[in-house]
């Protein structure tokens, strides 16, 4: 389906007239932007530019200066963060904040949700988690960690996931491997929103890729125009994409 296509559907997430930040710091400006349902959007810039701080302030973390958020057309602005969960957005913070002292099971059923996501489902995407039921968080790699992370949220069962950096400090190997998650994500009918420092992994995610510099958006459109002309994409985000820097 096209773009267009997609955005004629109903909307999932929306901000609008967003500005927003950390009590008096606004880091957000006038931020405007829709994803419809089931659709898949990837938001790429440098660090400190916004992108985490647009998740945040979805799930509530942050202080609304100005601007309202939708979710499936109702205003969220001043819900609770856990009413929030509840109504149908799952976060995969770029922390993890997984439970250190409680094992991977406890951490899965922590939220969990009846719906299509059950813990058979997201043990077919990490067969790994499985076989460390019975380890305490701590005892988990990073990326193992990150498995978790995103299983958990995976078992709210939400209509709109928020991912941020996912594949940040893992090795190339699990890059890969969280590649391939990802895409059959992508897949799956959610609508997710992906924030990624990695470009050939955000690019190569959805169709769509948005790029935010100093709390705004600069680019919406095709993912494949940024891909085909690698000197527009380092004009927008001001750095080489990362995968040809590493080829290099």
């Amino acid at each position: 389906m096209s773009i267009s296509g997609k955005r004629s559907m109903a909307d999932a997430l929306a901000f609008r007239g967003v500005s927003a930040g950390h009590g008096e710091t606004v880091v957000l400006e006038d931020i405007d932007l829709t994803i419809a349902s089931g659709e898949n959007i990837s938001i790429v810039g440098r660090n400190g530019v916004g992108k985490s701080t647009l998740l945040a302030t979805a799930m509530g973390h942050t202080r609304l200066h100005k601007g309202d958020v939708l979710l499936a057309g109702q205003s969220i602005a001043r819900m609770p963060i856990y009413a929030r969960a509840l109504a149908g957005l799952g976060y995969v913070p770029q922390e993890r904040e997984i439970f250190p002292s409680l094992s991977v099971r406890e951490n899965l059923e922590i939220g969990a949700r009846s719906g299509h996501w059950t813990q058979a489902r997201v043990f077919e995407l990490f067969p790994r988690l499985a076989e460390r039921l019975g380890n305490m968080g701590n005892q988990l790699s990073g990326g193992e960690q990150q498995m978790l992370s995103i299983a958990r949220a995976l078992l709210t069962n939400p209509s709109v996931l928020l991912m941020d950096e996912p594949t940040e400090g893992l090795a190339p190997v699990l890059v890969e491997a969280l590649t391939a998650v990802l895409l059959k994500l992508r897949d799956s009918g959610l609508s997710i929103i992906l924030v990624e420092q990695n470009s050939r992994v955000a690019l190569g995610f959805a169709a769509r890729t948005v790029v935010m510099d100093k709390g705004r958006i600069v680019y919406d459109g095709t993912s494949a125009a940024l891909r085909d002309d690698p000197a527009k994409l380092e004009r927008l985000i001001g750095i080489a994409d990362t995968a040809q820097s590493r080829s290099a």
